[in-house]
């Protein structure tokens, strides 16, 4: 079978290579080691799902031109918050957002965000992943926050 996916298109120069290698790059741009660590963790049970991580979501979807990594991951930051149930994939999210330069505060004002339109648990779910990545990168307390 052949895969019609329009970026796996030998005539244009784009192939599963092309793509996998985009989606390893952005990956770890992003997220740095912590995406790879999930990558290598599905190894053993189901790299099919890795391989769809790096060839769609970060090959394609993430190395796509038009919005750049900050707006990616603060847009991913309220999708995660709003579904309710992937902290530790929220976690990661966190932590790429701020190796691409989002502030904590920028992060925290997307997931307060969130209260509004998936509620108070789901926002405060959130705010419980981001305390928990800025407290190992020592980004605790927040200081300076302009609350007027």
């Amino acid at each position: 079978m052949t895969n019609r996916h329009p970026d796996n298109d030998p005539a244009t120069g784009v192939t599963e290579a092309t793509r996998r290698a985009r989606g390893t790059a952005a990956l770890a741009a992003i997220t740095g080691a912590s995406g790879a660590a999930v990558i290598d963790s599905l190894a053993d049970i189901a790299p099919e799902l890795g391989e769809w991580i790096l060839d769609f979501a970060y090959g394609d979807v993430f190395a796509r031109p038009g919005l750049d990594h900050a707006t990616r991951e603060l847009a991913t930051i309220a999708a995660l918050t709003a579904s309710g149930h992937a902290a530790p994939q929220l976690e990661v999210h966190i932590g790429g957002a701020l190796n691409v330069g989002c502030t904590p505060q920028a992060i925290i004002d997307i997931i307060l965000q969130m209260a509004v339109y998936a509620g108070f648990p789901a926002a405060l779910n959130g705010v419980a992943a981001a305390r928990k990545v800025f407290a190992e990168r020592d980004l605790l307390p927040l200081t300076g926050v302009d609350r007027s």
